[in-house]
This record gives structure tokens, C-alpha cells and sequence, in this order.
């Protein structure tokens, strides 16, 4: 289970639910018991539960360089 203040990126975490929430409106079965009665909620427990992994993909103009770290992006340099 993630723990709220362990959270580092909440906009990952909200398109990981809602992608999951979308996923389980279509008919999917939960992957952990929840008493949750709305596919929102059951998609929140579900990420928390670290039954559904979520990261943000890079960005499309960011670089890695030999030892895998990201340079920075050309938005971010205007």
C-alpha cells in the first residue's frame, strides 16, 4: 500500500485511477476487495494498493544520457 505522504506525484496517480476507473466501468473485475460501491473509489483503492503501477511516461523532447538520467526538456529551458 502507498502511503499518502510517500505520494510524490499525485498527477500520475489521478490518471492511473482514472484510466483504472474507466477500465472497471467497462465490466473489468477488481484486483483487491474493496467495499467501494463506485469505480472511481475501487480504482483509488486499487492504485493505493499498489495493485495497478503507474509512473509518467518522458516526455517526447527530453533526452537520457549514458547513465539513464533525463535532460531537461526544451519547454522547460524557454
Amino acid at each position: 500500500m502507498i502511503a499518502l505522504d510517500k505520494l510524490d506525484n499525485k498527477f500520475a496517480f489521478v490518471l492511473a485511477a482514472a484510466k483504472r476507473a474507466r477500465q472497471l466501468q467497462m465490466g473489468a473485475k477488481p484486483l483487491v476487495p474493496t467495499s467501494a460501491h463506485k469505480p472511481t473509489r475501487a480504482a483509488m483503492d486499487e492504485v493505493f494498493g499498489g495493485a495497478v503501477p503507474f509512473e509518467l511516461p518522458p516526455l517526447k523532447d527530453e533526452e537520457e544520457d549514458e547513465k539513464g538520467r533525463r535532460g531537461k526538456s526544451k519547454r522547460a529551458s524557454k
